[in-house]
């Protein structure tokens, strides 16, 4: 002890009393968001409130307007966003102009019985104990008071809605319902619930103060209370502790705080916290939050550099797509246990009904309310809140989805929209049986577009036979017209007759051309004059298929021009290509056509390979396994072998190397090409190359097309 006191010697000693006038109402307030030299004392306190068991204080401080860091034009519009143009009592802002600010309080700690205030005065320490600790923060609930403003406009803009909602507010005046016992389950979770306890809240009164400043004659004499009143009075006992039991309630050992969370609503999660989860939990909380959204903004919320392909497994378990966008499913938003928050409808009944609104708009753009809740029996209140998830009110439209339908992410993921199709199938049967409607009950309108119509291949064969058979006709009433001459041809006649009609755009069915089928296409070798352009360049029968003989072309023995260009710009998209996928390609760009327009009309297999070897494509006899089975159209393999470019020379070496063997690795290919090219061949050439022309499995590198499972 003798050492230790040498090291740490006593340089002054203090009484210390404890005070306890003020021990209930002492309260500290922290001002975390404001600088500590940029106090409040000098501004004008317009007033004070507090709920003493909340501990929830609020100021409310005037803002110096005349201060050249005021925006005058933007406190303007606050005020006029806030009140309106109306002038009343019940206006935030009497100058029309932004001119306080409100300062509300939360909780820095809830356990304030180690904290304590102290004064120093004449080598005496007076302690007052802390009632409680509090952050002060704006208060910006003037911008809810606008935003309500705001909708209250466009409610009233709307003319208070569709008539259909006003006949279903009389419905639900005179509707009568009776409460069911509530079980002691439900009471808890009423009781714990987030409006429970902002009720409970809110039940507290204010308590109004008036405010003093620092320097305030009344503000000294309360700072008189920090002081032990009684010292006087009460006889000084001695401390008749032990030094180690005097230390130890000093500094009693460190136990382990009980954490208190803050009271706040059970659905809310920082994006930091949502982050922590597994990427499942991840989507589904954002989905029971959100309800609605595209795929790509679910990627923007989730963590950069999120698989879309793991995203894409996990919004299928809690998501249904509808219009290309994902809505939560009806048993994530209410479980087997809970029941409607309204009604007390149990959560079973409310699934079947939230999925007849989500299989309705898969169905449709907008839904009617009143056809809905027909149907599905449910109580109003139910049947809103369904809409309201997914939907919003238009002015005699009834209730239009919330976001424009999705196409492109269809269009990338047809895997996952057939999939997604084929379990509304399965839905929609389920709520047929359940409600006793049909399909054709809820049919869709007809867009003004007509739908792409799938033709098979005999119906194929037919429409060219048929063609080809009116055009002859044609073609020899003409023939006898001109023999007859001018003279006895109707006045006002047509020199040549044709009675088809327009086709409707055709989405043809990936599938081989028969013999039957080829021997139709074929037809125009032995249709006489005028029909190879007719089969060539646009549907037979069509106005392109009944042109003259010489025009666009004729039947000269190759491909059209517009074919020529279509595959040489598909060649140099894709380098390298399988016949049976050329004609894909083909069959979907056809399809996109719009109704009438028809440039290369019925292709056979024929043409459509010497377009390809018209436009500096070769074919690549690839040596594939014997073990492997493919079909004739999968064993062509065609490669961009021209196309002007310092490239091609690197093309022509990789498709020689595989002429020799269906795959390779990729230090061969680096090797022979520099062998052929020299050392001037860089790792970025050979990558871009493969990347071209081929794809990868095992370590391999196989021809676009080729590689087999």
């Amino acid at each position: 002890m003798a050492s230790g006191d040498d090291d740490d010697p006593i340089i002054q000693e203090f009484d210390v009393y404890l005070a306890k006038s003020l021990a209930e109402k002492l309260y500290l307030f922290q001002y975390p968001v404001r600088p500590s030299t940029m106090t409040y004392n000098d501004a004008t306190h317009l007033s004070a409130k507090i709920k003493p068991k909340q501990q929830k204080v609020e100021l409310e401080v005037a803002m110096d307007t005349m201060s050249p860091n005021y925006c005058r034009s933007k406190g303007e519009q606050i005020a006029l966003n806030v009140d309106g143009t109306t002038c009343d009592e019940s206006n935030l802002y009497s100058v029309k102009m932004m001119d306080k600010q409100t300062l509300t309080s939360i909780q820095a700690t809830t356990d304030t019985s180690r904290y304590a205030v102290a004064v120093i005065r004449k080598g005496e320490i007076h302690l007052t104990p802390l009632q409680g600790i509090l952050q002060m923060r704006p208060s910006f609930t003037y911008l809810d008071k606008a935003d309500t403003k705001h909708r209250e406009r466009e409610a009233a803009n709307e003319d208070g809605g569709s008539s259909q909602d006003e006949a279903e507010d009389d419905v639900k005046a005179i509707t009568v319902r009776f409460s069911r016992p509530e079980s002691e389950q439900a009471r808890q979770r009423r009781v714990q619930s987030y409006e429970f306890l902002q009720k409970k809240q809110a039940e507290e009164p204010w308590v109004h103060l008036h405010y003093h400043g620092i320097k305030d004659g009344r503000s000294d004499h309360e700072r008189q209370y920090l002081f032990c009143q009684s010292m006087g009075t009460t006889e000084n006992t001695e401390l008749v502790k032990t030094p180690g039991e005097y230390l130890a309630m000093l500094m009693p050992p460190v136990t382990e705080e009980k954490v208190v969370k803050p009271t706040g609503p059970s659905n809310v999660l920082s994006m930091a916290q949502l982050r922590t989860l597994p990427l499942g939990d991840q989507v589904k909380t954002l989905m029971k939050n959100v309800k609605v959204m595209p795929f790509a903004n679910l990627m923007g919320l989730l963590a950069p550099g999120t698989d879309s392909t793991a995203v894409l497994r996990c919004i299928q378990q809690v998501a249904m797509l509808v219009q290309g966008n994902w809505v939560v499913k009806s048993d994530v938003l209410y479980p087997k246990t809970s029941c409607s928050p309204h009604s007390g409808v149990p959560a079973e009944v409310l699934c079947r009904g939230r999925d007849f609104v989500m299989w309705r708009f898969t169905q449709e753009r907008s839904v009617m309310r009143k056809e809905v809740a027909a149907l599905i029996k449910l109580p109003p209140e139910d049947v809103k809140d369904f809409l309201e998830q997914m939907s919003s009110p238009r002015v005699n439209r009834g209730w239009e989805f919330l976001l424009p339908s999705d196409h492109e992410f269809v269009k990338k993921h047809p895997d996952v929209a057939q999939r997604q199709h084929m379990l509304w199938l399965g839905i929609q049967a389920k709520l047929e049986k359940v409600f006793g409607f049909s399909k054709e009950d809820f049919a869709p309108k007809k867009d003004s577009q007509a739908d792409p119509v799938h033709v098979s291949g005999e119906q194929r064969l037919k429409t060219a036979r048929d063609g080809a058979r009116d055009n002859q006709a044609s073609l020899q009433r003409d023939l006898d017209a001109r023999r007859k001459g001018p003279a006895q041809k109707p006045s006002g006649a047509a020199s040549r007759i044709t009675t088809s009609t327009s086709p409707p755009p055709v989405c043809i069915k990936e599938e081989p051309l028969s013999e039957s089928e080829d021997e139709a296409m074929d037809l125009s070798d032995n249709a006489g004059p005028g029909l190879a352009n007719g089969s060539l360049n646009g549907y037979p029968g069509s106005p392109n298929g009944s042109t003259s003989d010489t025009q666009n072309g004729g039947h000269t023995g190759g491909p059209g021009p517009e074919l020529q260009d279509f595959v040489r710009s598909t060649f140099r998209r894709h380098f390298v290509l399988t016949f049976s996928e050329m004609k894909r390609h083909l069959n979907l760009h056809l399809a996109s056509q719009p109704p009438g327009h028809c440039p290369f009309g019925t292709v056979p297999d024929r043409t459509l390979q010497d377009a390809i070897l018209f436009c500096q494509c070769r074919q690549i006899v690839v040596p594939f396994p014997p073990q492997i089975k493919l079909a004739t159209d999968e064993q062509k393999v065609f490669g961009l072998w021209e196309s002007g470019e310092t490239f091609d020379r690197y093309r022509q070496i990789l498709f020689e190397l595989f002429s020799k063997n269906y795959r390779v690795r990729k230090n061969v290919v680096m090797a022979r090409l520099n062998q052929e090219l020299g050392d001037d061949v860089t790792k970025s050439d050979v990558d871009r190359l493969l990347k071209d022309c081929c794809t990868t499995q095992g370590g391999m590198w196989y021809l676009k097309g080729t590689m087999q499972s």
